[in-house]
């Protein structure tokens, strides 16, 4: 039998030598090293598979493989073509792991998408699921894996929208593997209908007028970068999308007249796949916007973007520093987001009487006709210019605690 000491003195000599352990295994000595083999018989034929190298496979570890190479020997299977067939299985594992069969199926469907959509659906992937599942085989994921290990952990972030995106997209990948014969079934089917509907909450906003009276002191008094509370004014007196505000540039603003132009590329619409490009948006600029975009102008107006990331100014600010400079002037996630300016915009210019359709454009909600909807935002426009500058009047008042003038009164119903 071999010890450590015998194997450690073996040198290597003009021609390879084997040294002999016991029950067909072997050290064959070589100049290019130590390489560990066992022989053994099955079927009538005489067979030799290998198990490393010495000292990376020690002389207990050859041993144990050795035993449990012959123990499958005198159950009448081959050492070494299970050990293929295990090699095959993993491969074919390696080429079926989710993210693989994900990245097919989005360079399938992207060619039907928008690039807004296709961004949205590889970063959800990317974010939310290739960490996790990503690297196992597709047709071992289980129902509990995918709750346990995706979803439940968007939950707890309290992104149930995102949640739901994440469920739906997971979905249509196991689909796709079920036509490609990569699984057999799709753990997605039936997950979480009952708890998300019980989570669902509304959108975290502030709709008290003296509580939007402080937001708007507390932004004005914002202590960390002067350009994020810009951007904080700006979210309030606009009440864009998040996205449609982090990456506004330069060129979009047209000060002498009063209007930021969001191209429709950036806008949240669902197109024609073939023949409608969409529509820019048109934000009509209140004189108070207009002061927050000039003094902007001092810091950031030689680059892009009007709000440019704190580490580069080829790229716009991140889409947390909003939400972070709300949580640091001490609102929380269950009282404001940076998605939140628009449901209170959206409540107050209800309340204050102004036409759903007037409010609606100005959100840039989609309406179910393209003809009707690009109408509707042409038709609005002057309603709108008036309504963004009482609007912003209205958030003066409520800062300063003045006595507040009813929009209808001042604007009047058109």
């Amino acid at each position: 039998m071999l010890s450590d000491l015998a194997i450690k003195a073996a040198k290597p000599k003009s021609k390879q030598y084997r040294l002999a352990d016991e029950k067909g295994l072997y050290l064959l000595i070589r100049h290019s090293g130590k390489l560990w083999r066992f022989d053994y018989r099955i079927k009538g034929k005489r067979k030799t598979i290998s198990f490393g190298s010495y000292p990376e496979t020690s002389l207990a570890t050859a041993r144990k493989k050795r035993d449990e190479a012959r123990s499958m020997v005198q159950d009448g299977i081959d050492p070494s073509e299970a050990r293929q067939e295990k090699k095959q299985m993993q491969t074919e594992a390696a080429r079926n792991t989710f993210e693989v069969v994900a990245r097919a199926w989005f360079r399938e469907e992207l060619s039907g998408w928008s690039a807004r959509h296709a961004d949205s659906v590889i970063k959800r992937l990317e974010y939310n699921v290739f960490p996790f599942i990503g690297s196992r085989p597709i047709a071992e994921i289980t129902s509990k894996e995918l709750l346990h290990d995706v979803l439940q952990k968007i939950i707890d972030r309290g992104a149930i929208e995102t949640t739901r995106r994440v469920k739906q997209i997971c979905g249509q990948v196991f689909q796709y593997g079920i036509e490609k014969d990569r699984c057999e079934q799709d753990p997605a089917a039936g997950l979480l209908k009952k708890r998300l509907k019980s989570q669902t909450k509304p959108m975290a906003t502030i709709t008290n007028r003296n509580e939007i009276g402080a937001l708007m002191r507390a932004i004005d008094e914002y202590e960390g970068q002067l350009i994020t509370r810009y951007a904080l004014q700006l979210a309030a007196l606009t009440f864009v999308r998040p996205g449609e505000l982090r990456q506004a540039e330069w060129s979009e603003m047209d000060l002498d007249e009063a209007m930021w132009t969001i191209p429709a590329s950036k806008m949240k619409v669902k197109k024609d796949k073939k023949n409608d490009p969409g529509y820019d948006h048109l934000v009509p600029l209140s004189k108070q916007a207009i002061n927050v975009l000039v003094n902007a102008q001092t810091l950031t107006g030689d680059g892009k973007y009007v709000f440019p990331s704190i580490r580069s100014n080829d790229r716009p600010m991140s889409n947390n520093t909003v939400l972070a400079a709300l949580r640091r002037m001490d609102f929380d996630k269950t009282q404001m987001t940076a998605h939140g300016f628009r449901a209170m915009a959206s409540t107050q210019l209800y309340e204050q009487g102004y036409r759903s359709e007037v409010i609606e454009a100005q959100l840039a909600h989609i309406e179910g006709n393209k003809v009707k909807a690009a109408y509707n935002r042409a038709k609005y426009l002057i309603e709108r210019k008036k309504m963004m500058q009482q609007w912003a009047d209205f958030l003066d008042a409520l800062k300063e605690n003045k006595k507040l003038i009813p929009f209808k009164k001042a604007v009047g119903d058109e």
